[in-house]
């Protein structure tokens, strides 16, 4: 049987993660800069930017720290005013 694909999980700019592993400059958590396929993300602790492919992002994801706000883009906040 195979497995099932699950929807892909909602970030939003401004979101801070915590990643399972930590940067080499000892930081855990990260800020979402950037949304598309790639996710792009700027280290708390150095300031240091990366793209992650979302798919790694969800594997290496342990938690999130704060949420950022949803834009009028998103399909929940068209859900809200709707």
């Amino acid at each position: 049987m195979p497995a099932r694909i699950s929807d892909p999980l909602p970030f939003y700019l401004g979101d801070v993660v915590r990643l399972r592993k930590p940067h080499p400059c000892g930081s855990f958590e990260w800020t979402v800069v950037r949304l598309g396929a790639d996710i792009g993300l700027r280290c708390t602790g150095c300031n240091r930017k990366v793209l992650l492919p979302r798919r790694d992002l969800e594997r290496r994801l342990k938690t999130f720290v704060s949420r950022g706000a949803m834009t009028k883009e998103s399909p929940e906040a068209a859900a809200d005013t709707a």
